[in-house]
């Protein structure tokens, strides 16, 4: 054979790549989709400045300065009051359940004392449990709703003189007052640490059987999908245990994370995350035929979830459509629960919800999955 250069050898060679390729398909789409994902994700739904939040308004009056600062706030687009004139309690629990990241009180003597340049007193709290998403909100909070409590008294061209003394706004951060980001980072990295390595053990679960040629043998066993299933992903329960256990120790030796909720209510949130991760997981291997597109189709799996759940970027800074495609992922409602029972002390009525989605997602890809490996019998 000649050694020298051979432009034919090198045109058939080309030929038998881009063929192998086309065969390829999942490789292929990963070639195409991940870059796609990247722009329209980075491009459209990352906003690291955050509008239109939710805040709950708790006052018993409804006069003009009451009104006037109401409007002010909202005329930011930061704040987006969609519960009004609620108690005090009510307020409590929304910001408990994550359905508000603002509580503004106005107190019911409010405008008495604005007439009486008794300089009032507005309580704004916010949920800092991610410090970054009520920031832009809180710093400008202060110089808005004097000017706009000036305004409405007819002092607005002695603003810059009277704004000092106008109005006294009281910021309350809740849940994280020093706004340390470490407290939202550390208990989110538990899920991903969690989402990584589970999906991707358990995605070449019977892929590996294949290509070993142990999976005829597998099939031939007396057992049932539903056997081979949990023998396959039950194994995996007992490594997630032990990285949760790593990890929640670290995050409490190393980072003094705070933990004010139920310690056992969080392991069963735990394992229910981890049991859906884990039939995720069997689930990419009854559609991958090699262990490279399983891991390809975690990677795919994978870059979403996270850019999209809240972790690295603020949840409510993304549109709405990316929200909703957020909301099918089961870190973010893990990452929900982890950060409410970890900072907030929530009880189970504040995270029923989130839980129950993962219930669901349980379900779902088990189900998913039983279907996917009798159609693999064949």
């Amino acid at each position: 054979m000649s050694t020298i250069f051979n432009f034919s050898r090198l045109g058939a060679l080309l030929t038998k790549e881009f063929i192998q390729m086309r065969r390829d398909r999942i490789t292929f789409a990963m070639m195409l989709g991940v870059p796609l994902i990247q722009l329209l994700l980075f491009g459209y739904a990352i906003n690291n400045d955050p509008k239109q939040l939710p805040a709950a308004l708790v006052t018993m009056s409804n006069d003009n300065y009451t009104r006037a600062m109401v409007s002010a706030l909202e005329t930011t687009r930061y704040y987006r009051f969609d519960h009004v004139a609620i108690s005090a309690e009510e307020a409590e629990k929304l910001m408990a359940r994550g359905e508000v990241v603002f509580v503004v009180t106005i107190p019911s003597d409010f405008a008495h004392r604005v007439d009486s340049n008794d300089r009032p007193q507005i309580l704004i709290e916010a949920d800092a449990t991610d410090p970054s998403v009520a920031s832009g909100a809180i710093s400008t909070l202060g110089t808005v709703a004097q000017n706009a409590l000036l305004r409405e008294r007819g002092m607005e061209a002695a603003a810059d003189e009277n704004a000092a003394g106008a109005l006294d706004v009281v910021v309350h951060r809740r849940y994280n007052p020093e706004g340390i980001s470490q407290y939202n980072i550390v208990p989110g990295l538990l899920g991903v640490i969690l989402q990584m390595t589970m999906v991707m053990m358990t995605s070449i679960a019977l892929t590996r059987e294949t290509e070993r040629g142990t999976m005829e043998n597998l099939l031939a066993m007396p057992a049932s999908p539903l056997e081979i299933m949990l023998g396959k992903v039950v194994p995996y329960l007992s490594v997630g245990a032990v990285q949760v256990v790593v990890v929640l120790a670290a995050s409490r030796l190393l980072f003094g994370i705070p933990f004010v909720g139920s310690v056992w209510m969080l392991f069963a949130v735990i394992l229910a995350f981890v049991l859906a991760l884990v039939l995720l997981g069997y689930f990419i291997s009854t559609i991958a035929r090699t262990q490279m597109q399983a891991l390809q189709l975690t990677f795919f799996f994978f870059l979403p979830s996270i850019l999209l759940s809240g972790f690295m970027f603020p949840f409510r800074g993304m549109p709405l459509w990316a929200q909703w495609i957020g909301e099918l992922f089961p870190i973010t409602h893990f990452l929900r629960i982890v950060r409410a029972l970890m900072l907030k002390g929530a009880e189970f009525p504040e995270i029923a919800w989130e839980t129950s989605i993962l219930v669901i997602f349980i379900f779902a890809y088990a189900t998913i999955a039983l279907m996917r490996f009798r159609r693999t019998l064949d």
